[in-house]
């Protein structure tokens, strides 16, 4: 625990925190001493964060986003606010730009030091693509509601348990040949760890990183293809991967039952890197982690035989080369 941190005994309100990234979120608070209120539609999904919390430090309430009584009950006695509630289905303007004015307004009138709001690399008003739309509906209601607010816009998150780099895993799994929507797009993958941070250093310095947007994007770009190619390698094991046309990527996307919305397909086409517009993790003396540092160990549950099956594959691949394994031979120890 951070002892001597200043957000130490704090109550935060986190909307959205019983989500993917809410949980990383809420264990910074938590390590750093606050006393978190995790907001949701079904809060009882953050209720495994209740092991890591002293007595009295975590609470959950139901919240409404679509009612300002409810969102004025979630931030009675609050002092700093996260927001990273996102969808995309349902009424994305309503979720995620109007609703976010709400909170903003709300915690300006009740008196809160810092706002940090979740927004993503594409935010767009001029966009065709609902979701971009309104992200950057969300941004313009956040400012009008609270003009000291911090806006982080974060590429596509990536960890141990998220919905991006664990589909293309179970697919790697299953089928020897796998067609790639996208396959040049760049992505800068970010760790969910380090936007966990950079919501704690915003929270914890507003008159610094307050009225910015932070383009927060991990240290490489990588092609759709790249990262295909990089988690079957992790997995030990030979993929064939075929480059998909933009036009059939689009129809797939299309068709319902689909792992991939038409929303998020029109998302990856230009990929998610910084624009160079904005400040990034550099401003906030945040060094971005790769993928590359956590894939093989994350990988482990898909190889074909677990803990072992990455070690078998490169001892075979050793003893085509006529390497022997270490130990191996005469006297050796078995």
């Amino acid at each position: 625990m951070f002892a001597t941190s200043p957000l130490s005994d704090a109550l935060v309100t986190v909307f959205g925190g019983s989500g993917f990234i809410g949980n990383y979120v809420a264990q910074e608070l938590l390590r750093r001493g606050a006393r978190v209120r995790i907001a949701s539609r079904h809060p009882d999904k953050a209720f495994e964060l209740k092991p890591l919390a002293d007595l009295g430090q975590l609470q959950f309430a139901r919240c409404d986003i679509r009612s300002e009584d409810s969102i004025a009950a979630v931030l009675a006695g609050a002092s700093h606010v996260v927001n990273l509630v996102g969808a995309f289905d349902g009424d994305l303007i309503e979720l995620m730009g109007e609703a976010p004015g709400r909170m903003a307004r709300i915690a300006s009138d009740n008196g809160v030091k810092a706002f940090v709001h979740l927004s993503a690399i594409g935010a767009d008003a001029e966009s065709e693509v609902d979701y971009a739309r309104a992200k950057a509906l969300g941004e313009q209601r956040v400012r009008e509601g609270f003009p000291n607010a911090t806006i982080l816009r974060p590429s596509i998150v990536f960890g141990k348990d998220d919905e991006f780099i664990n589909m293309f895993a179970g697919l790697i799994e299953t089928l020897p040949i796998l067609p790639v929507f996208g396959p040049e797009a760049k992505l800068q993958l970010v760790y969910v760890d380090d936007i966990a941070e950079a919501a704690m250093v915003a929270l914890t310095d507003p008159g610094e990183h307050g009225g910015h947007i932070y383009e927060l994007g991990g240290p490489e770009r990588l092609s759709m293809m790249e990262i295909n190619r990089r988690i079957a390698a992790s997995q030990g094991r030979k993929r064939r991967f075929i480059a998909m046309p933009d036009g059939l990527s689009s129809a797939f996307a299309a068709m319902p039952g689909t792992p991939m919305s038409r929303d998020q397909w029109a998302l990856l086409q230009p990929g998610s890197t910084v624009s160079g517009e904005h400040r990034t993790f550099a401003a906030l003396g945040i060094e971005p982690r790769p993928l590359g540092l956590f894939l093989d160990r994350w990988m482990t549950r898909y190889r074909k035989f677990g803990r072992f099956g990455l070690s078998n594959e490169r001892n075979k691949e050793r003893e085509a080369r006529g390497v022997k394994r270490p130990g191996a031979g005469a006297g050796a120890n078995v």
